[in-house]
């Protein structure tokens, strides 16, 4: 083989990565699989999308080795290859907010209300949780918290907020968190706190942005 055909097969074989995560709909795959491994009927439900569309995305991600799968029983389990590839899509998102204005314009609809962002840093957020000084709550379905989750924080689903206020005290403020950036369960729990007259704000981290950044996470068993 020449220098010229190796060189085009290097490149061709990065390119296979790159063609894998053309599709908005297999970069919300990847998010969604980098909470946990998750079966096909859950993942088509999480895209609103039928099972034969959510099977072949996640064919190509399975082609480009961005993502593996397992049988048991009837269910089709899959899970990410590695933690790198969380990273990925972090760093892909990253990316497009630093140079498409069109992405930064969409988040700032979401974020339709900067006051409910909390302001302080990664850091010092995980000391304030640290030393009790505010209660971080994770509004993602239990079974993600278990994989992993931000250290001190609670497993609270947004669906069972109104039912467990009691568990929430009054004279602190309450940081939800979900999914990442383009999650919306936790502008849900803020609103709905809110209603109820407590002090609640949202970072837009998720576990994959804590990682990314080298800070810990914990899983169920606190490791």
């Amino acid at each position: 083989m020449n220098k010229r055909s190796l060189k085009d097969l290097l490149y061709e074989q990065v390119a296979r990565i790159g063609k894998a995560v053309s599709s908005p709909k297999r970069l919300e795959l990847l998010e969604l699989l980098a909470q946990g491994e998750k079966t096909v009927e859950v993942l088509a439900t999480e895209l609103s999308a039928d099972i034969k569309l959510t099977s072949a995305h996640l064919k190509a991600l399975r082609d480009a080795r961005l993502v593996t799968s397992r049988r048991d029983g009837k269910y089709v389990i899959y899970r990410l290859t590695g933690r790198d590839v969380a990273g990925l899509w972090v760093t892909l998102r990253q990316v497009a907010e630093e140079h498409l204005l069109e992405l930064r314009l969409a988040l700032d609809q979401m974020v339709a209300d900067p006051a409910k962002l909390a302001s302080v840093g990664r850091e010092e957020l995980l000391e304030q949780a640290r030393r009790g000084d505010v209660i971080v709550i994770d509004v993602r379905p239990q079974i993600e918290y278990e994989v992993a989750h931000l250290p001190f924080a609670r497993s609270m689903p947004v669906a069972e907020i109104e039912k467990r206020l009691s568990e929430l005290p009054t004279d602190k403020e309450i940081v939800a968190y979900c999914r990442g950036p383009f999650c919306l369960l936790s502008d849900e729990a803020v609103a709905l706190l809110g209603a109820k007259g407590y002090r609640a704000l949202k970072i837009l981290d998720g576990v994959s942005e804590w990682q990314a950044a080298g800070l810990p996470v914990q899983t169920a068993a606190g490791k």
